[in-house]
């Protein structure tokens, strides 16, 4: 990818989040981009720093962990998306500042107790399977209420907010319906704590739709860097 194509393509992904903003009737600056960098080059997310963008998120913990490292010199600020595997959660918690996919209390657990002292809490999101796909991860929604029970005493942690991936919608379902119930369920848990303000939600081909339901944050990969390398 040429320098120039990634900084058009910001270009564009912020013009579209500003646009579906302002045809949802919300506030200017309300939906934040995560740039989705998996198996993307160090050298390209450091252009995209460059040019405005410094909230990536990684999907797999080492490959993060070495772009954690050669971009030290950068005060990225270093999203989690992907599934957590026990072995992985100390490396996690030492480079994240955020974590979008708990859906377990023992992972949650291990990432309060590997957390640096010296770091702030990590921001954690519960990751929903919002559309009962068994391939998926993420909580059920109707376990979720207990699983926020849980996480709320855990040191280390702050608790944000939700993440889903919904299936992508048939031709004949409403492509909004996953986000609005996503968004519902969040309000439905009458968890007050002023900064469970969070929803992860939306991709390249459906950010219009998420941020007309409430999105706060976009997850845009192939849109910014173009199709995933081998």
């Amino acid at each position: 990818m040429m320098p120039t194509d990634l900084v058009h393509n910001i270009s564009e992904v912020m013009r579209r989040i500003r646009a579906a903003e302002a045809a949802a009737g919300r506030p200017k600056n309300s939906v934040s981009l995560l740039a989705v960098s998996k198996t993307k080059p160090a050298e390209l997310l450091r252009i995209a720093y460059q040019n405005g963008q410094a909230a990536f998120g990684e999907n797999y913990a080492q490959e993060m962990s070495e772009k954690v490292q050669l971009l030290a010199d950068l005060p990225i600020e270093w999203h989690f998306i992907g599934p957590i595997q026990s072995n992985k959660t100390a490396v996690i918690a030492a480079c994240c500042d955020w974590v979008h996919s708990v859906d377990r209390l023992k992972i949650a657990r291990r990432l309060s107790e590997q957390r640096p002292p010296e770091k702030p809490p990590l921001n954690i999101l519960i990751q929903v399977n919002i559309s009962g796909e068994s391939s998926k991860s993420g909580v059920s929604p109707d376990a979720l209420p207990d699983l926020v029970h849980q996480l709320c005493g855990l040191p280390r942690l702050s608790l944000r907010g939700l993440m889903a991936i919904p299936a992508a919608a048939g031709l004949t379902e409403d492509p909004r319906a996953p986000f609005k119930a996503l968004r519902e369920l969040k309000d439905s848990l009458g968890f007050t704590a002023p900064d469970f303000d969070t929803l992860s939600m939306g991709m390249s081909a459906d950010l219009e739709e998420a941020v007309a339901e409430g999105a706060s944050l976009v997850r845009i990969g192939t849109d910014i860097f173009g199709a995933r390398y081998n």
